[in-house]
């Protein structure tokens, strides 16, 4: 009755529901049971978790979200609330254009990773691959790279084209920000990793390329799952009018919220920069 106490008269509902309006008043000026009152305190923090989380997070996130701030509270209670409240995590991805096109005339790279996606440290395996984002005026694409220790994108780009450049930019912003010595960078046989310019820069950067086989997305899942979690927590919830807005919406969907900020379940339900920070200040403690 009180949910629809603005459509319809009590008295109406009352009578259909067989209850006397003295009775309602009465359950209405009761106050909440302890129970009760802790179940509201929780909610609304729950709705602050889940806002902020670009109404993003699921139950486990947002159980994790409240345990680092030193909460503890049950995961099936807080499924619980968020389902009487209606609130649900983003979930998944549609057809679209082909982004791998292989170059027969070019030799690929072997495969030096064998779905053996693991590394113990930073700059030992990256993974990158392209994916693409719908805009009113056409495709933009997003090529990125990824460091598999830490899950964080490294390097990414944009462009309205699948020419070879588009990696090349991801790859530079990935050797700018990480510096490496001796790196595998994992990606599929497209033209544009197998192109002789990606080849040549991947030499000069000390970078060694690393190919899967041909239409297998098994051998670059962990890039596949970042395009899903894109997918399903920012393309799927907006339109783009230009490429211009889809670059703007990447650029914060990657630099403000994935790299700092979203949980990841792998990484012990930190950020990928979290876990960069408390990894080497725990091998530094350790040297």
């Amino acid at each position: 009755m009180k949910a629809n106490q603005a459509t319809f008269p009590i008295a109406k509902m009352a009578r259909l529901l067989g209850v006397s309006r003295a009775g309602y008043y009465t359950w209405l000026d009761r106050p909440l049971s302890a129970h009760a009152e802790a179940d509201a305190v929780l909610l609304r923090r729950i709705r602050t978790v889940h806002a902020t989380s670009r109404q993003t997070y699921g139950s486990p996130r947002v159980h994790a979200e409240l345990r680092a701030s030193g909460e503890r509270h049950g995961r099936k209670r807080i499924a619980r609330l968020m389902r009487s409240a209606g609130l649900v995590g983003a979930s998944h991805r549609r057809g679209g254009p082909v982004t791998t096109r292989r170059d027969d005339s070019s030799r690929p790279a072997p495969d030096l990773v064998d779905r053996k996606f693991a590394a113990s440290g930073p700059n030992q395996l990256w993974v990158a691959d392209i994916t693409f984002i719908p805009t009113a005026v056409g495709f933009l694409y997003l090529a990125v790279v990824l460091d598999v220790w830490s899950r964080k994108v490294i390097g990414w780009a944009t462009a309205n084209h699948l020419r070879a450049e588009l990696v090349l930019d991801a790859l530079e912003m990935a050797i700018g920000q990480r510096r490496p010595g001796d790196v595998i960078h994992h990606s599929d046989q497209g033209s544009q990793y197998t192109s002789l310019a990606f080849g040549k820069r991947c030499k000069e950067a000390g970078v060694r390329p690393s190919m899967g086989s041909v239409g297998d997305a098994y051998d670059n899942a962990m890039c596949e799952s970042f395009f899903a979690i894109l997918e399903c927590e920012l393309l799927a919830r907006r339109r783009f009018a230009s490429h211009a807005e889809a670059r703007m919406a990447t650029f914060s969907f990657i630099e403000a919220w994935y790299n700092p900020v979203r949980l990841h379940s792998a990484l012990g339900y930190r950020s990928p920069m979290t876990y960069e920070k408390e990894e080497q200040k725990a091998a530094t403690a350790a040297a």
